[in-house]
Order: C-alpha cells, then sequence, then structure tokens
C-alpha cells in the first residue's frame, strides 16, 4: 500500500471538503448529478473514441491501484546489486549451471528476470543478453506507459467538458430569464459545478494519476536496466568485485552495494 498516495487523495480532497463546508451552512448545492455526467460521461465518450477501450479500462483500473500499489523505494536497487553479486559467487565457485537452481526461488513472478537468467545459463554471451534485455525493457516500458498517455488525454478533456458544462447551465439560464426569475438558480449551478467538477477530476484524479504511473515505471525501468547489466556481466564471468563498482556506477553514492560487508555477515 503506497502510503505518500494515500495521504495526498486525503490532504486534497480534504482540504477542498473542508473549504466548501467553513463557507457554507448548505454544502449540498456543491453536489449536482448533472454536471457530473456531463463532465465524466463526456470525458469517457471523447477517450473512448480516441482509444481502444481495453487500454481505457486499463487505465480507469490502474488509477484504484496506485493507492494500494506498494511503495517502490530506491532500496530496492541496492538488493539487486547484492543479489547479482551472490549469483556472481555462485557461478564463480560452481559455474553457471548452477545458476539456475539458485536463481529458482528469486525469479518467481518475476518475468524479466527470470528471462535473463535463461538467457545467461543458455550460455549467450554478454552483449547478446544486453542487446535482447534493452530491447525488452524498452518496449516494455512503451506498453505499460500507454495509460499515462489516456490519462494525459483524460486531464486535457475533463476542464473542457466542464466548459461545455457551463455553456448548457447558461444557455438554460437565459431561456428562463424571460419567464420564473427562480428557475435561474438551477441554471446557474450547473453552468458554474461543471466547470468545478472538471478542474477537479483533471487536477486531482486523471493527472496525478497519471504521473505516479509514469514515475513508477521509469523506477521500473531503471531497475530493469541495472539488473540486465548486472546479467549481462555474469554471462561475460566478471568477478563480483567488478560487478559491484560497475552497478555502484548506476546508483547513488548513498545507497552502493559494499561486497566487504556482504562477505563478514
Amino acid at each position: 500500500m503506497s502510503f505518500g498516495t494515500i495521504i495526498g487523495v486525503v490532504v486534497s480532497f480534504g482540504l477542498v471538503l473542508i473549504a466548501i463546508f467553513v463557507s457554507t451552512d448548505n454544502p449540498i448545492i456543491f453536489i449536482s448529478i448533472e454536471s457530473a455526467t456531463i463532465v465524466l460521461g463526456g470525458t469517457l465518450g471523447s477517450t473512448f473514441i480516441a482509444y481502444e477501450a481495453r487500454y481505457v479500462g486499463l487505465s480507469l483500473r490502474l488509477i484504484w491501484r496506485i493507492v494500494f500499489a506498494p511503495k517502490v523505494g530506491r532500496d530496492i536497487l541496492k538488493s539487486e546489486v547484492g543479489r547479482i553479486i551472490r549469483w556472481a559467487y555462485t557461478v564463480q565457485q560452481k559455474g553457471i549451471p548452477t545458476l539456475e537452481a539458485e536463481a529458482a526461488k528469486a525469479v518467481k513472478g518475476d518475468r524479466f528476470l527470470r528471462f535473463g537468467v535463461e538467457m545467461v545459463v543458455s550460455n549467450y554471451s554478454g552483449e547478446e543478453v544486453r542487446d535482447i534485455l534493452t530491447n525488452a525493457i524498452e518496449t516494455s516500458f512503451v506498453r505499460n506507459t500507454v495509460p499515462v498517455n489516456i490519462l494525459k488525454s483524460m486531464g486535457g478533456v475533463s476542464p473542457a467538458f466542464g466548459m461545455i458544462g457551463t455553456l448548457v447551465g447558461l444557455i438554460i439560464m437565459l431561456d428562463k430569464m424571460g419567464g420564473d426569475p427562480t428557475q435561474l438558480g438551477p441554471g446557474l449551478a450547473v453552468a458554474l459545478l461543471t466547470t468545478l467538477y472538471g478542474v477537479v477530476f483533471a487536477r486531482l484524479i486523471f493527472m496525478p494519476a497519471a504521473s505516479k504511473i509514469q514515475q513508477r515505471e521509469e523506477i521500473v525501468r531503471f531497475r530493469n536496466f541495472l539488473v540486465a547489466e548486472g546479467l549481462a556481466l555474469l554471462a561475460e564471468r566478471r568477478s563480483p568485485r567488478y560487478i559491484q563498482d560497475k552497478m555502484n556506477s548506476y546508483l547513488d553514492p548513498a545507497i552502493h552495494f559494499n561486497i566487504d560487508k556482504m562477505r563478514k555477515k
């Protein structure tokens, strides 16, 4: 569970709600089914026209998942270096064939890592491992960031449909001006609330979700590049210390792996 995401959701929506309750003794006026229908219906309709339905569905599911997905921290990068170095000692002492059994549990559920280990065990050269994994990383990144573009599009479209709702409300209001003045209120409410809803959906849901997914995919891509380099060095039969120094060169000095500390344990 991502506590930072949860805190952000609670704080952002909480402050908006607090401002509403403090400003008026009738907060129910900020609820409008008509306005929500115009904004959400228009945004979803436009998005389904522009993109394939399965990608739109995936994007909407990811909005929910970013709240409950586990935190992706940079410490995972240090642990990946340690894992590759332990495998390097195994290869150094017992040879490449033993790597498959050593890595069996570690790669469970991690398709990328399993794919890389299989190539090393199959005696691919380091350059071949590096080239194939780089291609896998980049194509996966492109696929996994499709929802980012969709959510950004929804974030851009949402305020536009808020403005459309505003025009609808103004037309209703103007149509009632020659008759009962008490009917002006509902039209004006629709006009203003659709703009509010459009901005809120865009800036508190769609755009932040897109940024969060983009950031996580970039972290995963960087992690995969790090692992790919380590596996390529394993295929080249490099020493554990060389692998440590090469992989540490990708990382912030604060999280460099220390092979000497590992050997003392």
